[in-house]
């Protein structure tokens, strides 16, 4: 079904999104508060844009020091490369040297079929990875030709690693260069360049900035995301001096830090669209619900290592868990699944918030590997949480699933050496809780899981998945026979006895064997996915589960990702429904591109995770009152109808204590 974009919402829906607009008011309100005080730190050290420092912040030079002497040594090499294509001759005369063929075949990125060959000038073989297979230079050469322009068309050539401009008379780089998100290396020393513009911090990838003998005084702070930049070489411009001072005396990184902590907080972008895929006019709004899935990022995994992108006080949990605690609220979503929610976090914050706020009840369980861990410790294991309101839901069952604990249980997976070797080493875990619907009596069963990942174990996303899926079929079968059990639990029914979500982040994207056998309900023996891997009859025999599983974002709404960073961009989190119970009315849409195209990943100041929340608005197919059933809690967990002493107590054999992230 073709989406098409609503023009009159529920009321319901107008006051979700206006506690939205509430939320992004206070969030700028925030921001600006942050730039009022850089502004203030700036104005007393008499400064007077973010990339000038004063001088007398930085000691004075005591002789040559280190970085000092790198950018004179960078400085000679550029000097010394000012004949045409002298790169390209340097690589060629060693190739020759070495005996070996200097002919390049230079791939038209128009028409790779068509190849021509080049003697090197202008072209170095440097066998990058990052192009296609049947791109064979990745290094271009264009310095010492006297350029005043460089043709647009130059920015389709996106295989590009290298790229030597230098020693032309450019008067200034196009913004399109950062369409060339490959670049390691851009030399553009020896032109006649006053600024650089801001888009090259889209170059995440860069390792080599040159810009020596140029006209720049300063610098743009959006420089500030290329945390991978080992050389800004700068030498013979006219920079202002506590910016010189600070790059000769701490160098690169130094600078780079600099620009990113104090770069000005861009507009947020406009509020995410809602999508309506089906006509919710006929409904009475009983028989509809929303449900929210959001991996927030763990505190203890939100480090500079991994984000070193984002500013700082950008990663604080002090200042992420306001956006994203608003963010929940500001959706006022009856089902919310969080994935990387750290025990700590629940127990002191998310809980009592949750429920002062907005009436929400939760249920928690932390990794397998808390409970070998002292408390101390076992308070940064992250998790996850499944809340829902206390005024809609009620709360009849709940289980954990711990992949490593459940894989023991399998006689014909003991005999395997994989399962211990790469199952039994991951301790991730599902939860899934049986709701029942306040007034219409309808019962739905939520799965909410984080999957392993690594994308070199695709063998164990496929194992920990159908684990999962072996324990909703039990489930299912043993709730549909509860006393009291909805109407809509029908036994004779083989396809998925209860309405099913199941929500989290499967680290896994649409062409993977997981989603393949979620969706269509099987994968043969023999899988991609397994490799050469063994799990008993799972290998043997092929997977397969009876459930009649869709994703709510399916093809005709797919977002381009749930998860983004420099080095990684794809959807991966899901809500999956049971499609004979369930139909889906609306969906919440992407950021927009216009904001996208200036951002180098998540997080950042706006998005407080490396992933966007997805949300969907379902309505049961069919409901008739039941009679009630009196809540049967099943294992102790720590959730918010238990006290703080209700702790997971089942015991387990096997934990790892190591971190994982995603």
């Amino acid at each position: 079904m073709v989406p098409t974009r609503s023009i009159r919402r529920p009321s319901r829906r107008q006051e979700r999104l206006s506690a939205r607009q509430q939320h992004q008011v206070l969030a700028h309100q925030h921001l600006q508060q942050h730039n009022h005080h850089q502004n203030q730190i700036r104005q007393q050290a008499g400064l007077s844009s973010p990339a000038s420092i004063p001088a007398s912040l930085t000691p004075q030079l005591a002789g040559a020091t280190s970085h000092y002497q790198q950018q004179l040594q960078y400085a000679t090499a550029s000097r010394q490369s000012s004949t045409p294509h002298f790169r390209a001759r340097a690589a060629a005369a060693v190739a020759r040297s070495a005996g070996l063929s200097s002919a390049v075949a230079i791939t038209d990125p128009n028409n790779p079929t068509k190849t021509s060959t080049s003697n090197g000038e202008g072209a170095d073989k440097t066998g990058g990875a990052t192009g296609s297979s049947s791109q064979q230079w990745t290094t271009l050469d264009l310095g010492g030709m006297g350029l005043k322009n460089i043709s647009r068309d130059l920015f389709q050539y996106k295989f590009l690693t290298s790229l030597y401009i230098n020693h032309n008379n450019l008067h200034q780089l196009s913004p399109e260069i950062s369409r060339l998100a490959n670049l390691t290396i851009l030399d553009a020393s020896g032109n006649k360049l006053t600024s650089v513009p801001p888009e090259l911090g889209m170059l995440t990838n860069l390792k080599e900035l040159l810009l020596v003998d140029n006209g720049l005084v300063t610098l743009p702070a959006e420089l500030g995301t290329l945390y991978q930049l080992e050389i800004l070489a700068l030498e013979g411009n006219p920079l202002n001096e506590s910016l010189k001072n600070l790059l000769q005396q701490e160098g690169t990184v130094a600078v780079i830090s600099y620009l990113r902590e104090n770069c000005p907080v861009p507009l947020p972008p406009p509020e995410r669209e809602w999508i309506t895929l089906e006509d919710s006019v006929n409904s009475n709004g009983q028989d509809t619900f929303t449900v929210f899935c959001y991996n927030i990022l763990a505190e203890n995994y939100a480090t500079p290592q991994m984000y070193g992108y984002t500013p700082s006080w950008a990663l604080t949990w002090e200042y992420r868990k306001e956006l994203i605690l608003q963010e929940i609220l500001a959706y006022s979503a009856d089902i919310v699944c969080l994935q990387e929610v750290e025990l700590g976090q629940y127990e002191d914050y998310f809980k009592e918030q949750m429920k002062q706020q907005a009436d929400y009840d939760g249920v928690f369980w932390p990794k397998s590997r808390a409970k070998t861990m002292a408390e101390k410790d076992r308070r940064i294991v992250d998790g996850c949480a499944i809340f829902f309101k206390a005024s809609k839901f009620n709360l009849i069952d709940k289980h954990l699933v711990e992949f490593n604990h459940t894989a023991l249980q399998r006689p014909d997976f003991r005999k395997t050496e994989d399962i211990f070797n790469r199952v039994m080493t991951k301790d991730q875990i599902a939860v899934i809780t049986l709701l029942e619907h306040k007034d219409t009596r309808n019962r739905l069963v939520v799965a909410n899981s984080h999957i392993y990942w690594d994308p070199l174990f695709k063998d164990v996303k496929l194992v920990q998945v159908a684990m999962m899926m072996d324990e909703l079929d039990r489930l299912s079968t043993q709730w549909v026979n509860m006393p009291g059990a909805a109407p809509n639990a029908l036994a004779s029914n083989t396809g998925g006895k209860l309405p099913t979500l199941i929500c989290g982040d499967f680290n896994s994207d649409r062409s993977s064997g997981v989603y393949e056998f979620l969706v269509k309900g099987a994968v043969p023996q023999g899988h991609d996915d397994f490799g050469d891997h063994s799990y008993g009859t799972y290998t043997s025999e092929g997977l397969s589960h009876k459930m009649t599983l869709r994703s709510s974002y399916g093809d005709s709404a797919e977002l381009p990702f749930t998860n983004y960073t420099p080095t990684y961009m794809a959807a991966i989190d899901y809500i999956f429904y049971s499609s004979n119970y369930l139909s889906v009315l609306g969906l919440l849409g992407g950021v927009e591109k216009e904001y996208m195209s200036r951002v180098v990943g998540f997080p950042n100041a706006h998005f407080p995770s490396d992933h966007v929340p997805i949300l969907a608005e379902f309505k049961f197919r069919s409901q008739v009152a039941p009679k009630g059933v009196t809540p049967n809690f099943g294992a102790i967990a720590t959730n918010s109808h238990n006290n703080s002493n209700n702790r997971v107590s089942n015991s387990n054999n096997f934990s790892n204590s190591g971190n994982f992230k995603h």
